[in-house]
């Protein structure tokens, strides 16, 4: 890693344990069975951790969508053509994507961010921030250089800090990139020793004929690059995407920020993969949102020791089952943030400590 990366990551550090276990004896007073909560209350025990607060509360937040091309599209691995990632920004930016439907209900922001679109798009509200036109065709090569992989990660971090800036207090990852399944299921293959059949999955709908090409491509670009399972940015230069390193960077710069990140599908997740094999640490920030239908994405979960709050048998992407794990959020803090406990509401208790 370079210098800005490895003194950036020096600021993740843990979940605050004494707020954590002060939130797990506050809980144990609400007026519930001891456990009845379930996910609720673990969730509710790491937001405190993270935040060192045991009613926080996440007025201010925002979807990251990282927009890219990918080279490995020149392949046929994907059942939409390239321009529909630029197509696509534009309903973003537009209000019309099922992401900006979900962040409405949510509350949230959706920023799109173009981090390496294989054209020039213009719009008063893309945030552009091109580390280059699109990745190279990992079938043939890598995907980018190193410097560039690096670039794309610094990127996703100063998004963050900016948004930090503007009161931002929980971020939910979320991409557009025609293609980015395979490269997603290329870096889990490489970081976890999966087999290609098991992580790569239909995407945007691929027939059993053409998932069977898109297998074989992950394979030739693995044994082509040989990407070092033990060097993330190497991985992420040789088979990753631009809006991968981008949401590794966002995931990062949340643990730096101490600020929850709400991780969306399989790409996403990949992303969280890179980011917990730069800095362990991290992986306390992260909240699974959700069980994607891509397949591998449940193994993926499992390799990050992640549970997700919900399973809608979803595979959109952009962020929206990361916007919908919002709600569980919410659900947890407005718990410890309103609900009675034994002794305010006069109600004789299951002898749970009392509160510190």
């Amino acid at each position: 890693m370079n210098s800005f990366l490895e003194q950036y990551v020096e600021r993740i550090t843990g979940l605050d344990m004494e707020a954590s276990r002060a939130e797990a004896v506050y809980i144990g007073n609400l007026t519930v069975p001891p456990g009845a909560l379930g996910k609720l209350e673990s969730l509710a025990v790491q937001l405190a951790g993270i935040t060192g607060q045991i009613k926080p509360s996440f007025e201010k937040r925002e979807v990251i969508v990282m927009a890219a091309d990918h080279g490995v599209c020149e392949e046929g691995v994907s059942a939409f053509p390239q321009e529909v990632t630029s197509q696509m920004i534009f309903n973003f930016l537009a209000g019309g994507a099922a992401v900006n439907v979900l962040a409405r209900q949510a509350g949230a922001e959706v920023v799109c961010v173009d981090i390496g679109v294989n054209n020039d798009i213009s719009h008063p509200s893309l945030v552009s921030r091109k580390v280059r036109y699109g990745t190279a065709n990992m079938a043939k090569g890598p995907a980018m250089i190193r410097e560039e992989a690096e670039r794309s990660i610094e990127t996703g971090i100063r998004i963050v800090e900016e948004a930090v800036q503007r009161g931002v207090s929980i971020f939910v990852t979320g991409e557009m990139g025609i293609g980015n399944t395979t490269a997603s299921a290329a870096v889990m293959c490489a970081l976890t020793n999966t087999e290609p059949r098991e992580a790569a999955g239909r995407g945007t709908g691929l027939d059993d004929e053409r998932l069977k090409h898109k297998i074989g491509i992950i394979e030739k670009a693995l044994n082509l690059n040989a990407p070092d399972a033990t060097d993330p940015i190497d991985v992420l230069a040789k088979v990753g995407g631009l809006e991968i390193g981008g949401l590794t960077g966002v995931i990062l710069g949340a643990a730096a920020n101490r600020c929850p990140v709400i991780i969306d599908g399989f790409i996403s997740s990949a992303a969280a993969l890179l980011a917990r094999a730069i800095s362990p640490e991290a992986a306390a920030f992260m909240v699974a949102s959700h069980a994607s239908h891509e397949q591998g994405h449940r193994l993926l979960l499992q390799a990050l020791d992640l549970r997700p709050g919900l399973d809608l048998d979803m595979r959109i992407g952009e962020g929206t089952g990361g916007v919908l794990g919002l709600t569980l959020i919410d659900a947890a803090c407005r718990i410890v943030g309103e609900m009675a406990t034994f002794e305010s509401a006069g109600i004789s208790g299951s002898g749970a400590p009392e509160q510190p």
